[in-house]
């Protein structure tokens, strides 16, 4: 099978090529798995993450991309046929160990055995994937292959950040950032708090004229004032300037979510200027996202099928995977990144 293949850690800056066409032997799938054939996988920043090495692979090389659509082609001992031709979705959670205290509490995101998709082990950009069938996903109909690979990790993981950022209905909720997971936040934040008004903060232009298009009530630069502070904020950016200013822009009592793997090292002298009385007096809390569950996975596809909230995405041939990963890089495209074997 074809592949997009990443030999070890590249600076993209340097080198805006990283990965390397490839055809690999197609594998078959061993107890409780299943073989996917392809359709759309979705580029995420984590991918950058993997790339640049701030959370590399534990061996090379490797194929990424854990925002996986496909059609089960084969089955591995334990799995219903029922599953055969069935569409399929796998996201970053590719295994935990299911025995931990964290995997029986319903934690499986931090489960030290937890394994990711395109990390851990082989992901989506290919023609073909292999995966535990109990770790993939019935897909909502209405959605189209290109439609549905976002919702299994900007969607999940938005849906997470939504869920740990403890908003009161009415209150206003901030985005910063505004890509693959801050615009899906803004539509399911439409539906389950329909009373707040989403602020979004955002670098570029483009990025607050797609926010406001999508019923964001106010956009502005990462260091500008909303119309009133936010009781939380989902920071969904790779930096860690947007931190501060974030923390600026919450109201006593609130929380700031940091939804990202990693944050890149290059601004990270700012925290030296983190100011106590300024950035974290009266109670405001900091916490991170770790990961997802299969729960967040399954929980946000049923949202996401009910008020059909479909991401807005943009799609490349497999073989265009670099091309994609430096619109990305460089905020050259809005929405979602999909890659889509065969095109």
């Amino acid at each position: 099978m074809r592949v997009m293949q990443l030999d070890g850690v590249v600076d993209t800056c340097r080198n805006p090529n990283p990965l390397r066409r490839a055809d690999v032997p197609l594998g078959e799938p061993g107890p409780g798995m299943v073989l996917l054939r392809i359709l759309a996988c979705g580029v995420c920043h984590t991918d950058l993450d993997e790339i640049e090495g701030r959370t590399p692979a534990p061996r090379f090389p490797v194929v990424p991309g854990h925002q996986v659509v496909g059609i089960v082609e084969a089955c591995g001992l334990g799995v219903p046929s029922e599953a055969l031709g069935v569409r399929r979705g796998v996201a970053w959670i590719f295994s935990a160990c299911g025995n931990c205290t964290f995997c029986l509490d319903g934690h499986e995101n931090l489960c030290p055995e937890f394994r990711a998709t395109g990390r851990d082990a082989d992901g989506g950009y290919a023609e073909y994937l292999l995966a535990f069938f109990s770790f993939t996903y019935p897909v909502p109909e209405g959605f189209s292959d290109a439609e549905a690979a976002p919702l299994l990790c900007g969607g999940a993981i938005g849906y997470r950040s939504l869920r740990l950022a403890n908003l009161p209905d009415g209150s206003p909720l901030g985005l910063t950032g505004f890509g693959a997971s801050g615009h899906q936040v803004l539509k399911l934040a439409r539906h389950l708090y329909p009373a707040s008004p989403v602020f979004v903060f955002a670098r570029g232009g483009a990025d607050r004229e797609f926010a406001r298009s999508l019923g964001a009530d106010w956009a502005g630069d990462t260091a500008d004032d909303p119309p009133e502070p936010c009781a939380s904020i989902i920071d969904t950016t790779p930096a860690w300037k947007p931190v501060i200013s974030a923390l600026e822009h919450l109201r006593p009592g609130g929380r700031l979510v940091i939804n990202a793997i990693r944050k890149e090292a290059g601004d990270r002298d700012l925290l030296s200027g983190l100011n106590y009385e300024r950035h974290l007096w009266m109670e405001k809390e900091v916490k991170s996202v770790a990961n997802i569950t299969r729960m967040d996975v399954s929980g946000f596809l049923e949202l996401a099928g009910k008020f059909a909230l479909k991401p807005e995405v943009r799609t490349w041939p497999l073989e265009e995977a670099n091309q994609a990963l430096f619109a990305l890089r460089h905020g050259l495209a809005t929405g979602a990144a999909v890659l889509i074997p065969g095109t």
